[in-house]
């Protein structure tokens, strides 16, 4: 990336619109626009010669875990926040 001062490319990239506007919403919260966000990634895998953050494929446990958790009959329900720190 040294080197290419003043020059850039296009980057196009097919995007669900739903991901996208989530996305954006944090980058705005945080100041930064969606170029800025893409930008920081690649220099962070630049710097870290491939992804910035750890990438497996799931184990089957965790994989029931996440079924699990994503599973509205198995989650607990509390009526206020001072009830879930009683249980807990």
């Amino acid at each position: 990336m040294q080197g290419q001062r003043g020059k850039t490319q296009m980057i196009h990239a097919r995007i669900d619109p739903k991901l996208k506007r989530s996305a954006e919403r944090v980058f705005s919260q945080i100041g930064i626009s969606t170029t800025e966000a893409i930008r920081l990634f690649l220099t962070q895998v630049d710097l870290h010669k491939g992804l910035p953050f750890p990438v497996a494929i799931p184990n089957a446990e965790t994989v029931a875990a996440m079924k699990e958790a994503n599973d509205p009959a198995t989650l607990k329900r509390y009526a206020s926040f001072r009830e879930v720190r009683e249980k807990t």
